[in-house]
């Protein structure tokens, strides 16, 4: 889901005027590019390269976004050459504050999203490498395996309006709601006893995993965090053929782990709370509701029928 937010030329203006003054790039033209599940994406062509330009303006993201930067970069500096490469602002800056909003900008990368058995087995490839950067000396968020999405969506759902448009939508679902954040909690408190086996995350690699010929990439890397591997396994964790492609990534990188039952599920249903969340503050701040349904519904429930399994 790309956050849009309609422009006018005054606005691009300012932006191209920005772009050069602290970037020193020359743009030919500023498209939007239809990446990423928050802020403005935009593509920038210059008579040499191109540029990926994103730029986040939710507070409840912004400083999110702007601690990912040291951690994409510490990951540049150990050789991993398939994600983004950030383009340093004037002053070695690795991101600028543009009309209060945090804008980056990064090299462009080429290529198409895929998700089939072939893409999701180098996707698993790519990780493992990523888990082998060393974690000392960088300033990166820690997993806590806390129930905390779940209680901010109902948080903020009981302040809506009772007339909101979305309320009505949300009550639909209720009761499968409830349910997910019931099991939320359960796989919260069975987690927090253990808290090794951690290692840099993406958190939604699969929905940024890039090809191009023969190089494939992971991009858009908003929210590393230090947590277990099970992270970035859960989307595909009712698949056994891709279980064991996420193993041997792990061995073929040296990595002694194995994927935990009841770390799978809380991310399975951490995540509902935490996209949900994100649609929520979608919809407070432009009134928009479209997709949410299908989101509640749709993909996701594949995973959720493997979770409710899970004891």
């Amino acid at each position: 889901m790309a956050y849009k937010i309609e422009r006018d030329e005054r606005y691009m203006t300012r932006l191209a005027d920005f772009i050069l003054k602290k970037y020193g790039i020359i743009a030919n033209a500023i498209i939007p590019a239809k990446r990423g599940f928050y802020g403005e994406t935009w593509k920038i062509t210059t008579e040499e390269n191109n540029y990926f330009v994103k730029i986040v303006y939710p507070s409840t993201h912004k400083a999110v976004y702007e601690s990912s930067f040291p951690v994409i970069d510490h990951m540049n500096q150990h050789g991993i050459d398939f994600i983004s490469k950030i383009v340093k602002a004037t002053h070695g800056k690795l991101c600028a504050s543009f009309e209060n909003a945090v804008l980056g900008v990064f090299d462009w990368i080429d290529g198409e999203n895929r998700q089939d058995e072939k893409a999701k087995t180098r996707e698993y490839q790519l990780l493992g490498r990523i888990y082998t950067v060393p974690t000392e000396g960088i300033n990166i968020p820690r997993e806590d395996f806390s129930a905390g999405s779940a209680d901010l969506f109902f948080l903020k759902w009981a302040l809506l309006p009772n007339d909101a448009p979305i309320n009505a939508l949300m009550n639909q679902y209720r009761g499968k709601i409830e349910h997910r954040a019931e099991r939320l909690r359960l796989f919260s408190a069975r987690c927090q006893n253990d808290k090794s086996g951690f290692f840099i995350t993406h958190g939604d690699a699969g929905g940024n995993y890039i090809e191009n010929n023969d190089r494939c990439y992971i991009v858009d890397w908003d929210t590393p965090i230090l947590a277990p591997p099970e992270r970035d396994a859960w989307f595909c964790m009712s698949w056994d053929w891709a279980i064991d492609a996420f193993h041997n990534s792990l061995r073929e990188n040296g990595i002694d782990y194995t994927l935990r039952p009841e770390r799978l599920a809380y991310y399975c249903y951490h995540m509902f709370f935490f996209y949900l969340n994100a649609y929520l503050d979608r919809f407070l701040d432009i009134g928009e509701t479209d997709g949410i349904e299908d989101y509640i519904s749709g993909w996701i429930e594949e995973s959720f029928m493997f979770a409710d399994t899970i004891i």
